[in-house]
């Protein structure tokens, strides 16, 4: 009988320790959205994560302003260069140069006077070399 008491009661009692862990997860996840609403709207305070969770944990925690209404997109100032039609001056240069250079290389192959085991990359160089000097 007395195992029977024993083994029920620490079910009983590992059946409160996965309640209280999983309130304490849920207390968590709450604190970490807040905590990330917070740092989202800089309303922070100063606070690192370790101090809003424990004011968070108390119940103490600054409320959470609404967001702000989202601000327009600032236009970078520079353009990425992987878009079409924007790049730097010297990446057009590039393209400009490996454009000429690809007319050459099927006019020089048409005409058969690529050099024999020449690949494109190789005459690329070359000719890239060539129209920058």
């Amino acid at each position: 009988m007395n195992k029977f008491l024993a083994g029920a009661g620490a079910i009983i009692v590992a059946l409160g320790v996965g309640a209280s862990a999983h309130a304490a997860n849920d207390v968590m996840k709450e604190c970490g959205a807040k905590y990330q609403a917070a740092k989202a709207n800089n309303t922070l305070g100063g606070k690192n994560w370790a101090q809003f969770l424990a004011a968070c944990r108390g119940g103490t925690a600054a409320p959470v302003a609404a967001p702000a209404p989202a601000a327009k997109p600032v236009a970078a100032a520079k353009p990425a260069s992987h878009l079409p039609g924007a790049q730097s001056p010297a990446m057009q240069a590039m393209h400009d140069r490996q454009r000429k250079c690809g007319q050459m290389w099927s006019a020089d192959k048409a005409a058969g006077k690529i050099p024999a085991g020449q690949k494109w990359p190789q005459y690329w160089s070359a000719c890239n070399t060539k129209l920058k000097g």
